[in-house]
C-alpha cells in the first residue's frame, strides 16, 4: 500500500484511539486500537524503528545505546521535516473495510532486511465474520510518523504509558521472532 496520510486520534467516547489511513490509490483504511492493543504494541514498533534505522548500511550503529543516539537523531530530523498539520483529506475516497473502523484484534510484524516494517493489522473477534485485515508497508519515516502520531493521541488519551525516553528497553528485550499480539 503506498500511504498518502496517516491519523492517529483519541476518541473518548469509544475510549480507543480511531487510526486512518489512506493511499494513492484513494482508498481510506479505518481501525480501532484499543489501549490494551497499544500499549502492548508500542514497544515492538520503537524497536522496530530502531532496527530499521541501525541496519542501514552507510550508518551502523555496533551497541545499543549508540543504534538509540542514531534512530533518535534520525526521528529529530524526521519530525522537523514531517508535515502533521495538514487535515486528513477523506473527499472521494473509498472504504474497503467499510465506514465502521475495525476493531484490531491480533497483528503480527514482519521486519525485513530491505528496511521496511510489515505490520498486519486484523479483526479476528467472534463478531467479525469476515477475518478483516490491513496491511500496511512502513518504511523508518513512516514508521516514525506513526510512532509520533501514536505518542500525541497516547497523551491525549491519559492512558498509563510507558516512559517514552527509555526506548532501550524496548530494544534491549525484543527477540528475533516477532511475536503475534491478540485479545
Amino acid at each position: 500500500m503506498n500511504i498518502h496520510q496517516m491519523s492517529v486520534q483519541y476518541d473518548e467516547r469509544q475510549d480507543r484511539l480511531a487510526v486512518r489511513v489512506s493511499n494513492q490509490e484513494q482508498q481510506e483504511f479505518r481501525l480501532w486500537l484499543t489501549r490494551a492493543m497499544t500499549l502492548r504494541l508500542l514497544p515492538h514498533l520503537q524497536a522496530s524503528v530502531v532496527q530499521l534505522e541501525s541496519s542501514d548500511p552507510q550508518v551502523m550503529a555496533s551497541d545499543t545505546t549508540a543504534q538509540q543516539m542514531l534512530t533518535e537523531l534520525k526521528r529529530e530530523n524526521f519530525l522537523s521535516q514531517a508535515d502533521f498539520s495538514t487535515p486528513f483529506a477523506t473527499q472521494n475516497l473509498s472504504l474497503p473495510l467499510g465506514e465502521t473502523p475495525m476493531l484490531v484484534t491480533d497483528v503480527q510484524l514482519k521486519l525485513h532486511n530491505g528496511g521496511r516494517l510489515d505490520l498486519l493489522l486484523q479483526d479476528k473477534s467472534g463478531d467479525s465474520a469476515s477475518g478483516a485485515s490491513c496491511e500496511l508497508s512502513l518504511q523508518a519515516a513512516l514508521l516514525h510518523g506513526l510512532l509520533h502520531l501514536l505518542e500525541a493521541a497516547l497523551k491525549k488519551a491519559q492512558w498509563q504509558q510507558p516512559d517514552f525516553s527509555q526506548r532501550n528497553d524496548a530494544v534491549e528485550n525484543l527477540s528475533s521472532e516477532r511475536p503475534a499480539y491478540s485479545h
